[in-house]
């Protein structure tokens, strides 16, 4: 009797303990819930993220290239070609943006990213079809992209077959149209000429912002940031000399960038090399603006390091239309994209190194560069004389 009341008692003691360790279990789990719940960047990562990246990339992970400005140089003016335009200009796919019987106007259109892509309709069109059985288009794609030039001669000549066959439905086809297609800028299509101004986007935004933003940062947590504020030094020239290292390093990144594009790549520098180093000068400058305004406002290098991948370089990926057309975008995503510096350089070096353009043809971008630089150091200077007083 007694040996049987002692394994009831064992047993009730290995319940109790197995019931203790649960318990502990259990508020190991609802303490983990509460960090989880209490830290507000943590919980955006593993409920906002998701929602962020599928709404984004449901978007912009694409292969459709939607309402892209096309020209129309239309020298015929005669019922079939002003037919086959008003077809063009219903699709979704085109906008029709300009209708000129000038070819040489159509040079100047793709300079400043006022078009994608021109058919250019040549005289007595209508005649030749009627008289010859046949005539010709020419189609002319801004090939900077090679991507987006692809898929829109595809579109456009696919638009022009299907006008073809209605024009005599259920019947012979009685003539043919030849369509003649011209890249423009990069005649054999290499990926590189698209690619090389967005790594140089990228990688100055990743040296100048992340790096300028972690030095400060850890000169905080080992109080050396204090220091040296309250040092004789005037605070600026301090944190201005943070940031010069890195200014010169990002010029000899530059200097590799195209060294490397030009004699491996054999992507040719059309415009000015001293523009391209200018505003390339200029963008570092924004960047490291931006990297000391992060420092400024935060105080560990897990939060500078956040902000610099999380808000800056998935945005810049994403909306400087490096990778995905800005185009392809809802309107307010391409509202968003404005505020990406990234952009307005990419566009910028697009400009001089692939289209050979001077500085009139990229002074709205370069301004823009210009007041982002100016907010940028603005507000960084303003954060740091308050953290002082």
């Amino acid at each position: 009797m007694q040996l049987q009341w002692m394994k009831y008692l064992f047993n009730w003691l290995v319940k109790q303990k197995e019931a203790n360790n649960m318990k502990q279990f259990y508020q190991f789990i609802v303490k983990e819930f509460y960090h989880i719940f209490r830290d507000r960047k943590t919980l955006f990562i593993l409920l906002g993220m998701p929602m962020v990246q599928i709404i984004i990339f449901g978007f912009a992970l694409t292969n459709e290239v939607k309402n892209a400005r096309i020209a129309i140089v239309n020298q015929s003016s005669d019922k079939i070609s002003t037919k086959l335009i008003q077809q063009i200009d219903a699709s979704r796919y085109f906008e029709l943006y300009a209708e000129t019987k000038d070819p040489k106007s159509i040079e100047g259109l793709f300079k400043k990213g006022s078009v994608k892509i021109a058919l250019v309709i040549p005289p007595d069109f209508e005649t030749s079809l009627a008289n010859q059985n046949k005539g010709s288009l020419q189609i002319i794609a801004d090939a900077s992209d090679p991507n987006v030039a692809t898929t829109l001669t595809n579109y456009l000549s696919v638009i022009v077959q299907n006008f073809r066959e209605d024009l005599y439905p259920n019947q012979a086809i009685p003539y043919t149209i030849y369509v003649d297609t011209r890249m423009m800028y990069n005649p054999q299509l290499k990926g590189a000429y698209n690619f090389v101004p967005g790594v140089m986007a990228m990688v100055l935004l990743l040296v100048c912002t992340m790096m300028t933003a972690l030095t400060v940062v850890r000169e905080k947590e080992l109080g050396n940031m204090e220091i040296l504020l309250v040092s004789p030094i005037n605070p600026i020239k301090i944190i201005l000399a943070k940031a010069v290292p890195y200014l010169l390093l990002s010029i000899i990144n530059i200097t590799t960038i195209l060294l490397l594009s030009y004699y491996v790549l054999e992507v040719p520098i059309n415009g000015s090399l001293i523009l391209l180093y200018a505003e390339s000068i200029l963008f570092i400058l924004v960047s490291l603006g931006l990297g000391l305004l992060i420092s400024a406002a935060t105080d560990s290098q897990q939060s500078a390091m956040f902000i610099s991948l999380i808000v800056m370089f998935l945005p810049t990926v994403m909306f400087s239309g490096f990778i995905f057309p800005i185009e392809n975008m809802p309107l307010p995503l391409q509202v968003v994209s404005n505020i990406i510096p990234a952009k307005w350089f990419f566009i910028i070096v697009k400009s001089v190194m692939i289209k050979g353009g001077g500085i009139l043809l990229v002074w709205k971008e370069t301004l823009v560069l210009i007041v982002m630089m100016t907010l940028f150091f603005g507000l960084a200077i303003k954060k740091f004389k308050i953290r002082l007083a």
